[in-house]
């Protein structure tokens, strides 16, 4: 069985996100090894939303992290945070509009955009489905690889989004609407492809009715039981969502998980409920920003 950790950030800063990062770590006994050389870090950059709305990583979230790293391993460690183009967006703007370029300068580590990355084709079957999957090489190459995933809710067949979804943004193919209709098997695809090592949810802002500060750290090397206690945070049963479910029995992980650390009782009291007031909200924001976003780049 798994374990899953819970920690609390005390205040909205970087020095006590690395604290509850630590924290994380500890409860589930996990160590960086002092023999890697190269790291592949994935936030969630979805859309052009700033972290402050609860819809993408906070860099300063994924600073401590390197920090940690650059501590725990080695200030020459080759670090990369990655993220790939999609339909609504490029990485271009969102690495600029959401801090990560700030970051890269100021942590000296790299910025990739997977859509431009060399890839090798994988042949990988989910259920029933079978897939030809571009995985990029420098996901392959790295000696760990780590989740830093966001808690979401999302469209009813998944009802809740976290580090398995997260990988979907490692498919380099931007149009990634086509494989909408067997989005869950793609999902489980992708994952079964590119296995992460290590899961840390940046739970500090998360969305909801309208977004709330959680301060939750959680941590676990298993994707599947870090989603199932996701989705209990959420206030979703984990057995009602079918790509979990798949997930779990393609042997990505288990539903069943050990708490460690705050109980989860705890962050699911204080998770904000979906309503129709968020989709309102939802839609109007992305409308100013993709204003916003055509200013800047001479398109409105």
């Amino acid at each position: 069985m798994s374990s899953v950790s819970f920690a609390k950030i005390k205040n909205n800063t970087k020095d006590s996100m690395k604290q509850a990062i630590l924290k994380s770590l500890d409860l589930i006994d996990y160590s960086f090894k002092k023999e890697i050389e190269s790291v592949v870090i994935k936030p969630n950059l979805c859309y052009y939303w700033d972290y402050s709305t609860g819809q993408t990583t906070d860099p300063r979230f994924v600073a401590a992290l390197i920090e940690l790293i650059q501590e725990k391993i080695s200030p020459k460690t080759n670090i990369s945070i990655v993220e790939s183009d999609a339909s609504a967006m490029k990485c271009k703007y969102a690495f600029k509009m959401l801090g990560y370029e700030k970051l890269s300068n100021e942590c000296d580590v790299r910025l990739v955009n997977l859509s431009k990355e060399e890839t090798n084709i994988r042949e990988v079957t989910a259920g029933n489905q079978k897939f030809h999957l571009a995985i990029p090489r420098v996901i392959e190459k790295a000696d760990l690889k780590i989740n830093i995933p966001k808690i979401k809710y999302t469209i009813e067949e998944i009802k809740v989004t976290c580090a398995l979804k997260n990988i979907y943004g490692c498919n380099p193919y931007p149009k990634k609407f086509k494989y909408h209709p067997k989005l869950g098997a793609t999902i489980v695809a992708l994952n079964k492809a590119m296995k992460f090592d290590l899961c840390i949810i940046d739970g500090n802002i998360v969305s909801g009715v309208q977004p709330q500060r959680l301060g939750l750290v959680m941590a676990s090397k298993d994707p599947v039981a870090i989603d199932a206690a996701a989705a209990k945070i959420a206030g979703v049963n984990p057995k009602t969502m079918k790509y979990l479910t798949l997930a779990n029995k393609e042997g990505l992980g288990h539903t069943v998980f050990v708490e460690k650390g705050i109980p989860l009782a705890y962050f699911k009291a204080r998770y904000p409920k979906k309503g129709i007031k968020q989709k309102l909200m939802g839609k109007a924001y992305g409308m100013v920003v993709k204003m916003k976003l055509g200013k800047r780049l001479g398109l409105a």
